[in-house]
């Protein structure tokens, strides 16, 4: 308001849906926001930011492209609220429609937006039709296309490698000079400003959120440039996600919006002036592209790529457990259907599935026989070959399962906290309930963990972040997968903790090894931090009631949409807390419904006797009942779902329940456990899975019922 508008470039926001994971009906975007995420552009045209944005969503996309007829119905599309529609109206204009009002009736969009497609139509015609000329190629570059885009369009290799323009966003309207460092790139004009130099480093942030890659790696980045500042190192962010704080004005001493592929980033290290690039912070997306970094002149910061390969290459990793001495779940690697059924029988069932290179575990899956088996290959996401092997694992049913981050040198280590996990095994560690400090957990079993976690982070050399998941069953600990970067749960045991392991990462790249920061006493050894709240209890929130028609059962595949977490001095206090964050409060009274498999029924005697002593009214099944009343406790009989009726659902329906403790086993309890759950979702009714969590559940019910809250100052962490 206080300056003429001066505005020299465009800025699209493209949201982020999670279709892989929750498909939306045909007319499914209204009122109810279902995007978990977004991607913004800036380019000098609307074409080149519309082209960017989409390049941005991180969804496989190279810009405003056709959809696969094979999988959408373009037709149906264009006439629906859908995700996909203006990419629908894309493929109608490059199948040959012409007719724009047309077009623009049908599907609400303005002319003026599809007219722009209509340009890259053009365009994309041009490409297909004509030598690749140095003007053709800029103009292509200027509309926003990546490089891998015009080669696929044209079969042809670009005459030379043009480097772009850094733009800053203006924000003082061309009045006075801007201080803001926001920029951006583009193609065929002057560059504005000059680059910070060698001694500058570039941080690859995460992109827009998503499932599996989310506001704690943002975080991480955001940390990291605080720290690098701090050490007296300029920073560079590149990001596409307007929502975090890494987009921030003074979080780094330049911003980039701009896609996160390697071309892109490759460009903005050549403008800087810069080799140095950490990968380490941003979850996979940076990853993905750290090797084409380092093939074309960057300097990976932290962990070799040969280390963080040994970790990913199943057949790698595998040998180096052996050579370290410790232990694994079986597992084998498959590049065909016939060689994953003949895998899965040597190892023996249960199995967990899962492809190669995916994210918050997408399409991975637990198969119980032959029959699971066929399903999972019957996944459309699922492909198999020599080049994209199927893992399979032996799953651990019944486990403890556990989370471990950590910060190495290369020779010592400084273990920031043991996470153990509330839900069953083989539910993905992003949607499981987890406990700091562990609260049921052996001291050799924790001794064993640190002991590996050293002899990893020496022979791996990793310089900075660790995450290593492990699982204990039958007194015997297993490796599950070791991560040698940042994790989902950094910065919930940073703050848990008192101790920034984004910063303590940040000192070891910059030359200051563990002892140098006091974390360690001496080189060779392990420290472990602690709880400054005495417990700290991380939930998941999931965004079911957002996706009525999707089966709500966790599984390997991950499922939340962000995370909370509660403190207390207690653990009851902590998980009370928690659940209440997540909008899953606890009861203090009513009815509890309890059916455990065989397994669990000595276990879940105390907890339903403290259940009884709280007040509350105790139903079960039929076997579950019979063992509580031969342990002196009276419950009333309902029925499984395939029993009759009324039974268990009913009773949800009805909601004549308050708290709903079941442990299914084995895939057919599995399967009729979906039914409990997606019922008990929908009547927003508390519901465990595990004894474990029925047990923490008491607790916090205990608490809850003492109704004595006091407000207490976080304490001051330790550095």
């Amino acid at each position: 308001s206080c300056f003429e508008p001066a505005l020299d470039y465009v800025a699209v926001k493209v949201p982020r849906f999670e279709l892989e994971k929750f498909p939306l009906e045909a007319s499914a975007l209204g009122t109810q926001m279902r995007s978990v995420g977004e991607a913004l552009a800036l380019g000098r045209t609307a074409l080149e930011a519309m082209n960017k944005a989409f390049r941005s969503s991180e969804q496989k996309l190279e810009g405003i492209s056709m959809l696969d007829e094979s999988r959408y119905d373009t037709d149906l599309l264009l006439r629906s609220a859908h995700p996909l529609r203006y990419l629908a109206a894309f493929t109608a204009i490059k199948k040959g429609e012409t007719d724009l009002e047309k077009l623009s009736k049908i599907t609400g969009f303005d002319i003026y937006f599809l007219e722009m497609l209509m340009e890259q139509k053009e365009l994309e015609d041009e490409l297909s039709s004509s030598a690749l000329t140095s003007g053709l190629y800029l103009k292509a570059k200027k509309a926003g296309l990546s490089d891998k885009y015009i080669k696929s369009i044209s079969k042809q290799d670009p005459p030379e490698k043009l480097v772009p323009a850094r733009h800053y966003v203006d924000t003082c309207a061309g009045e006075f000079e801007a201080l803001t460092p926001y920029c951006y790139t583009s193609y065929g004009e002057e560059d504005e400003g000059e680059g910070l130099g060698k001694d500058a480093v570039i941080i690859v942030a995460s992109g827009p959120n998503r499932i599996g890659q989310g506001l704690e790696f943002d975080t991480c980045c955001t940390l990291s440039s605080r720290a690098f500042r701090r050490l007296g190192r300029k920073t560079v962010m590149i990001n596409s996600n307007p929502e975090t704080v890494s987009t921030d004005y003074n979080t780094s001493d330049r911003l980039y919006i701009s896609p996160l592929t390697a071309e892109d980033v490759l460009s903005i290290m050549k403008k800087e002036g810069t080799r140095d690039v950490v990968v380490q912070l941003g979850g996979q997306t940076p990853l993905n592209m750290a090797a084409e970094l380092e093939k074309n002149g960057a300097h990976i910061i932290g962990t070799s790529l040969r280390s963080i390969d040994e970790t990913e290459d199943r057949g790698l990793f595998s040998e180096v457990v052996k050579k370290l001495g410790l232990r694994q779940p079986e597992n084998r690697s498959a590049g065909s259907v016939s060689e994953i059924r003949e895998k899965a029988h040597e190892i023996g069932f249960p199995v967990l599935l899962r492809p190669s290179f995916v994210l918050g575990g997408r399409a991975m899956f637990i198969a119980y026989d032959d029959e699971g088996l066929e399903e999972f290959m019957r996944k459309p996401e699922v492909t198999v070959s020599p080049e994209s092997p199927v893992l399979v694992d032996q799953f651990l049913e019944d486990a403890f399962e556990y989370d471990l981050d950590a910060v190495s040198d290369g020779k010592s280590v400084y273990i920031g906290g043991i996470l153990q996990h509330i839900e069953a095994a083989g539910i993905h560690s992003g949607d499981s309930a987890a406990v700091f400090p562990p609260y049921k957990s052996k001291p050799e079993i924790l001794q064993e963990m640190r002991e590996w976690t050293l002899k990893l982070a020496r022979y791996l050399n990793v310089q900075g972040l660790m995450n290593i998941q492990f699982a204990e069953k039958d007194g015997k600990l297993y490796i599950i997968e070791v991560n040698p970067r940042a994790s989902r749960t950094v910065p919930f045991i940073s703050k848990s903790s008192g101790v920034d392991l984004v910063e303590a990462a940040v000192r070891v790249w910059q030359g200051e090894d563990l002892v140098a920061q006091g974390l360690v006493k001496e080189e060779g050894s392990f420290a472990e931090g602690r709880c400054i709240t005495g417990w700290a209890i991380k939930e998941a929130v999931f965004s079911f009631d957002r996706f009525p028609h999707v089966d709500p059962a966790l599984g390997p595949e991950m499922r939340s949409t962000g995370e909370v977490v509660g403190y207390g001095r207690t653990f009851g206090e902590a998980y009370a807390k928690s659940q209440a964050a997540a909008f899953n409060k606890l009861p203090v009274s009513g009815r509890v419904i309890i059916s455990v498999n065989s397994k669990d029924r000595a276990t879940i005697v105390p907890i339903a006797k403290a259940l009884e002593e709280l007040g509350f009214q105790i139903l079960a099944t039929k076997g579950t009942a019979r063992d509580l009343f031969a342990a002196g406790i009276f419950a009333d009989v309902v029925l499984k779902t395939h029993d009759g009726h009324p039974n268990i659902v009913d009773c949800i329906r009805e909601k004549k329940a308050d708290l709903i403790i079941n442990t299914p086993m084995g895939f057919r309890s599995r399967q009729s456990d979906d039914d409990i759950r997606t019922e008990a979702v929908r009547a927003h009714i508390p519901y465990t899975t595990t004894t474990s969590a029925a047990r923490a559940a008491v607790e916090a019910i205990r608490y809850l019922q003492e109704n004595r809250f006091i407000v207490r100052e976080l304490p001051k962490g330790t550095r």
